[in-house]
């Protein structure tokens, strides 16, 4: 935990640093006042994401990766210091004794939580090979052929590997997800500020929502698994979006911000991908406004965010993006078969429905739905049925809307419709709940939280939301220290819970030694390289460096 806490001190200083650069940067002379603080750190965590990403296109993201961050952060504090200290000046005003207990209170607790908990199945298959990779090699030529989950590209792998502190010569630590976990708290605690307690908001109770994860992933952010990145940052954005339309923000620019961001989501999960339909707002407002350099800027900046990830995929696979091969503009030696990379696409699609037979793929919807809904458990099944009827309403809205020419509603349904996008997209390719609940769950509350907001007497939805949200708080926050209570340890007081470890079996390879498992299909992180089966030599030279063939270049 001490470990996590140093971690997490020294991520709060280099995203704040960046976040604010990056902020004044595209606001130009007109510096944009961004409300909160956590934006800054959310903007940060984007520019870094980013930063890691490219980093490990041209050498291992370990010291060096780091200390050019740190050199970065320096420049920026030099540029920027009448800014900053006028910021930190304001902030020092503005915070309360009470913010600063819940602010360090949820601080140590989420440090706490992402130092143990549950490790995530997938966590030992691939995704701590994957860091290991970027953290040794940064990228390596055709990797996906040694094991082609290595090639499912993620950025939160690479932010991983940036904050891992491996090179400093102990364990590997993973609490990036945790820290993004902390970060959603702050935003969720923010509806407790008494200006905002006597009305409920919609941004409200997307909140409660968010709360409702963080209480699910709380024993399991401990595993750098990319869904719950996802996750938490669209609940970000989305809360913020709503706070923006909810005080009639007029501005492109705080849009423009939050779209840089959407397209961060991509880069970490494809199925968090069409919430980049959001960017039709800013882009639309840029276009009226006839802003042809701030068109040209935020699309430049959208380029550079996605260009690492894309390059990433082509260098892993011979993909743009893999497992999907739609796209197919490359020929080179290392390039995974298509006939692979189809059935792995194949693979994930049947994994979300709740098979394991790949033989299912082509099972018509009405066979498969029947056994996914049968499986999900009553609260997802409960969603499921106010998501669908949310989907309805929403297209009535969206009518009447039209009908009555309702330009107020606008950006309420283009933010409503690019969540209920998102969701039939989850649900109609991969639904599996971990990859798209976010989706799940959101469309139900933006369509019937804004009918019960707009069609209640405002005394009657404050005394019955206060009720609601007393009880499912009172309720869920019971649960919850009861569970943290029973899983109680002081065993990860000082680091955190390592990676699982299992039996491997060695071999050689061109002078390398290389590990798969006696039993099962995980490798886990400590021995490396390592595959679920024994390697054929497919080395595309005589180093690792080099890269790896497909069995069909041999």
């Amino acid at each position: 935990m001490f470990s996590v806490i140093l971690i997490w001190l020294y991520m709060l200083f280099t995203c704040y640093v960046t976040g604010f650069a990056l902020i004044r940067l595209i606001s130009g002379k007109e510096l944009f006042r961004v409300r909160r603080e956590t934006s800054y750190l959310y903007a940060g965590i984007g520019a870094v994401t980013v930063y890691a990403q490219l980093f490990s296109i041209f050498w291992k993201v370990g010291f060096m990766a780091n200390v050019i961050l740190l050199l970065i952060c320096i420049l920026c504090i030099f540029c920027f210091r009448k800014e900053m200290i006028e910021n930190l000046h304001t902030f020092r005003l503005t915070i309360t004794p009470i913010k600063i207990l819940i602010g360090v209170g949820l601080f140590l607790l989420f440090t706490y939580g992402s130092s143990t908990g549950i490790i995530h199945y997938d966590t030992g298959l691939y995704h701590a090979q994957s860091i290991h990779w970027i953290e040794e090699y940064g990228i390596v030529p055709g990797l996906g052929n040694l094991h082609s989950r290595l090639a499912y590209n993620s950025a939160a792998f690479a932010l991983s590997a940036l904050y891992s502190m491996s090179f400093m010569g102990g364990q590997s630590y993973h609490c990036c997800a945790g820290f993004l976990a902390f970060l959603l708290a702050m935003v969720c605690v923010e509806a407790l500020n008494k200006t905002r307690a006597c009305k409920p908001l919609l941004s409200d109770f997307v909140r409660i929502l968010g709360i409702y994860y963080l209480l699910i992933i709380f024993d399991e952010m401990v595993s750098p698994a990319s869904d719950y990145f996802m996750v938490l940052l669209v609940f970000f954005i989305v809360i913020r979006w709503l706070e923006l339309i909810e005080r009639k923000e007029r501005s492109y620019l705080p849009y423009g911000l939050l779209s840089l961001l959407c397209v961060v989501v991509l880069t970490v999960k494809l199925s968090g991908a069409l919430i980049l339909l959001l960017v039709l707002k800013p882009a639309i407002v840029m276009v009226q406004e006839k802003k042809g350099k701030e068109i040209a800027k935020f699309l430049g900046l959208g380029i550079f965010t996605i260009a690492p990830f894309l390059i990433r995929n082509v260098i892993l696979s011979g993909w743009l993006i893999y497992p999907f091969t739609f796209v197919d503009l490359f020929s080179f030696d290392f390039k995974i078969p298509k006939g692979m990379a189809d059935y792995d696409a194949r693979e994930i699609q049947v994994w979300g429905r709740g098979f394991s037979d790949v033989g299912r793929y082509d099972d018509p919807l009405i066979k498969w739905l029947p056994e996914w809904i049968h499986n999900l458990d009553n609260t997802n099944k409960l969603f499921l049925v106010m998501a669908i009827g949310g989907t309805y309403l929403f297209l009535v809205l969206l009518i009447y809307a039209l009908v009555k020419k309702r330009k107020d509603m606008v950006d309420y349904l283009h933010l409503t419709g690019t969540i209920t996008v998102c969701f039939w997209f989850w649900f109609l390719s991969a639904p599996l709940i971990r990859y798209g609940c976010v989706f799940l769950w959101l469309l139900p509350v933006l369509v019937w939280g804004y009918l019960y907001l707009k069609g209640s007497p405002h005394f009657d939805r404050f005394r019955i939301y206060k009720i609601l949200v007393i009880l499912f708080l009172v309720y869920k926050l019971g649960a919850f220290g009861m569970e943290l209570k029973a899983g109680a340890t002081s065993d990860y007081l000082i680091h955190q819970k390592d990676y699982e470890r299992f039996e491997m079996v060695s071999y050689k390879l061109h002078g390398y030694t290389f590990y798969y498992p006696k039993e099962g299909d995980r490798t886990g992180y400590q021995d490396f390289p390592a595959s679920p089966v024994k390697a054929e030599d497919i080395f595309r030279g005589e180093t690792i460096e080099e890269g790896f063939k497909d069995i069909i270049h041999q």
